[in-house]
């Protein structure tokens, strides 16, 4: 009985709540922004922007439409 407990202690110590086990996953405040180059709003840095970030000028496509009644 004693070597099962240790045996189910042990697991529960090398457990870590998901929060302390993966660092700053999810601390979204230190993620790079810009302004959209129509509209003005801060765009947050995403993964999918992450091979081709300098490029991104416009928050969405109907920003992207848009472009040309503003002149960019």
């Amino acid at each position: 009985m004693n070597q099962v407990w240790q045996i189910c202690s042990l697991q529960f110590d090398v457990m870590k709540p998901r929060s302390q086990a993966t660092g700053h996953r999810g601390n979204k405040a230190h993620l790079p922004s810009k302004p959209c180059a129509v509209c003005g709003l801060s765009m947050t840095w995403r993964r999918c922007w992450a091979k081709n970030w300098e490029q991104v000028k416009y928050c969405s496509q109907a920003c992207r439409r848009q472009r040309a009644s503003v002149g960019l």
